[in-house]
């Protein structure tokens, strides 16, 4: 599960991202300021920072700076200006993407997605082992003691990505992103139809893991626990 961290003198921005993140399934570590982002940096590894430019006693430029030196990890600025010099001078000091205030909660998700993608922050493991099953992405099949199924390809894929997430919740629209893609024009029931299925292939054959619902917001993968 991957570690965010916050970095913001606006409590309110703070709440935000937080309740969304969390929501999202990822772990997040807020900092008020750029010395304290550094403290908490010390503290605890990070996948990927959210930094507010204007911030007191250091700004986001410079906490960018201080971050590369050390950390290797993406970096989102958030700023409220939107200006061709402010960008400039936000890629210049290391940032990887930049998010102008008012933004929508879930476009900073998908930012957040695309980056951790992109810096194999994420596991995406192509052999994936879950007690005496094996989710192989070389050959797209499922080993089960002896037992091999072969999956349709949507269905391996979104197999795939939650056994590459346990205990990670995602919404349908996450996966729709991340299976059928941002130009997909069909409806999040498709992602019901696919774990139903899943389910019902699998429930029978294995108690190694469980794709349960969570009410309200989507499905995640849990493993046996030995």
């Amino acid at each position: 599960m991957a570690r965010i961290l916050i970095v913001d003198d606006d409590v309110h921005i703070l709440q935000l991202v937080t309740i969304n993140l969390t929501k999202a399934g990822y772990n997040v570590i807020k900092a008020k300021d750029g010395t304290d982002a550094l403290a908490k940096l010390k503290q605890q590894k990070c996948d990927l920072a959210v930094i507010d430019i204007m911030m007191p006693f250091m700004d986001g430029y410079a906490l960018t700076k201080e971050i590369r030196k050390k950390y290797d990890m993406p970096i989102i600025l958030l700023t409220a200006k939107n200006q061709i010099e402010d960008k400039e001078e936000g890629f210049k000091s290391g940032t990887d993407d930049y998010l102008v205030k008012p933004f929508e909660p879930k476009e900073l998700l998908f930012r957040i997605q695309a980056l951790l993608r992109r810096s194999d922050k994420q596991d995406d493991e192509t052999i994936i082992r879950l007690g005496n099953t094996t989710i192989n992405k070389n050959s797209y099949e499922v080993q089960i003691e002896q037992q091999t199924t072969l999956l349709p390809l949507k269905e391996f894929e979104l197999l795939h990505y939650l056994a590459s997430h346990p205990m990670q919740v995602f919404t349908r629209d996450q996966l729709i992103e991340q299976i059928w893609g941002l130009e997909y024009e069909g409806d999040e029931r498709t992602v019901d139809v696919h774990i139903k299925r899943l389910r019902e292939r699998f429930s029978k054959l294995t108690d190694d893991f469980q794709i349960k619902t969570v009410r309200g917001i989507g499905y995640l993968l849990e493993e046996k626990r030995l």
